[in-house]
């Protein structure tokens, strides 16, 4: 057997591997001395290049009674108890960013969207109608068990058993019915406890266990459990506010109730816009350069600094000077909820930025965010070196993180609107794009302008 799975593992194409895979799974569901024997088995999983995580994933599958001929066909929720499971279901309530961020490109992209409970039962279905067919027939739908003790090694069980992002191809699925299939998938959680509350998971074909599918599914995590987030902190907010008695007279601040700080607009804009309150207002150039600089300064800058950064130069303080005192009035008369502080120069609230926000979003692979957060460069008409350094780092970090790890159809969004005249963008691209989708055209037809 030794010198089988060393042959098979040099120069190996997709198809071998595939092949490679189901001999292995053939192996060890028919041969019960490999998973009784630790070192046998050890030795099979080195030689045959199975991950260990699958392995393992099998062991667990190999406890359970599941007939591997025969795919699963007993829903474990009727029509009536999976609407019910639906509607009371907290992802229920944010199922429109999974729309937004997977399932409207799922069928341009041939694979299937599934998202499950945290006992692995598939409460909804969307995607690819073909594939949706398809997948029917291996049990694959709404209302079925999805979860280890059910059908093995998958991602969506296996993502909920070991509790982090899995992708699983072909026959490293414990399910002889699943080995055309290939799926990423990853546990969603609740953002107050921390415990699973359910699963988003996306299967087709092999293009479905591609480095580049992981981040999208990473991101829409990260979506997904940043809108609960908030949901929470809003239902906080609602429990603990005060309730006013019957008797009182309603009364008007002057200043705007809110929780969070101010919000610098700055990517694509001139001028910037301050947001508080649900308002916003307009901030002359100065002004918005002098507060991106403050925001990204908590302990506050000297005058000299803050003129370094603002108008290039040191030098410049007799002129920065007349402009803080400006900038300090306006900020009072907008009721902007800022004060400028001076020795050194700081703002009493640090503004949240939607450039910093953009650069946060791409640290942890949400690209989509990141793409619908970016309407251009920083202060586009702005020459002061903060904003220079700014500009050239977000669009910097988005071109690299497009290039690196970015989903097929983000990375047409952002060829599309921002990198036109980017070759190596558009290269890119023709790679990561299905062999059958109808955007090769328009990706052909730019390299080829771009060339000529």
């Amino acid at each position: 057997m030794a010198s089988e799975w060393r042959a098979l593992r040099v120069g190996e194409s997709a198809r071998e591997r595939r092949r490679q895979l189901e001999r292995a799974h053939e192996h060890f569901t028919t041969d019960a001395q490999i998973a009784d024997d630790p070192a046998r088995l050890a030795h099979f999983a080195m030689l045959a290049g199975i991950r260990p995580l699958v392995v393992e994933s099998w062991l667990r599958s190999q406890r359970h009674p599941i007939d591997l001929d025969r795919p699963p066909t007993s829903p474990v929720l009727d029509e009536a108890a999976l609407e019910e499971e639906r509607t009371k279901h907290p992802i229920s309530r944010v199922l429109p960013i999974v729309q937004r961020l997977l399932i409207d490109d799922a069928a341009d992209s041939g694979f299937i969207v599934a998202i499950g409970d945290a006992s692995g039962r598939l409460l909804w279905l969307d995607g690819d109608y073909a594939l949706r067919s398809a997948a029917e027939e291996m049990g694959f739908r709404a209302g079925m068990d999805w979860s280890e003790a059910a059908v093995g090694t998958s991602a969506p069980g296996s993502a909920l058993a070991l509790d982090h992002a899995i992708q699983v191809m072909g026959a490293e699925h414990y399910h002889r019915a699943v080995h055309p299939w290939s799926c990423t998938a990853a546990p969603v959680h609740d953002p107050v406890t921390g415990a699973i509350i359910g699963v988003i998971d996306v299967t087709g074909g092999d293009a479905v266990a591609s480095p580049h599918i992981l981040p999208l599914v990473e991101a829409t995590l990260a979506a997904v459990e940043a809108e609960l987030k908030l949901e929470s902190l809003r239902s906080l907010i609602e429990r603990e506010r005060p309730r006013p008695s019957r008797h009182a007279k309603p009364t008007r601040s002057a200043v705007p109730d809110v929780a969070a700080p101010p919000r610098l607009i700055v990517l694509g804009r001139e001028p910037a816009l301050l947001e508080r309150g649900g308002e916003t207002v307009a901030v002359g150039g100065r002004h918005a350069e002098i507060l991106v600089a403050l925001a990204d300064a908590p302990a506050g800058l000297s005058a000299a600094q803050l003129a370094e950064q603002v108008y290039g130069s040191a030098d410049a303080e007799p002129t920065l000077r007349p402009e803080l005192v400006r900038l300090r009035k306006w900020l009072a008369a907008q009721s902007t909820g800022l004060e400028l502080h001076s020795r050194p120069y700081r703002l009493s609230t640090r503004p949240r930025l939607d450039a910093s926000e953009a650069l946060e979003a791409l640290a942890r692979g949400a690209h989509r965010l990141a793409l619908a957060a970016y309407e251009g460069p920083v202060l586009p008409g702005s020459v002061a070196p903060v904003i220079e350094q700014l500009r050239a780092e977000v669009d910097a970090t988005l071109r690299e993180s497009m290039l690196q790890s970015a989903a097929s159809d983000v990375l047409f969004t952002y060829a599309q609107n921002w990198a036109v005249d980017d070759a190596e963008v558009g290269s890119t691209l023709l790679q990561v794009l299905p062999q059958h989708s109808p955007k090769r055209g328009r990706a052909v037809a730019r390299l080829e302008a771009l060339a000529s």
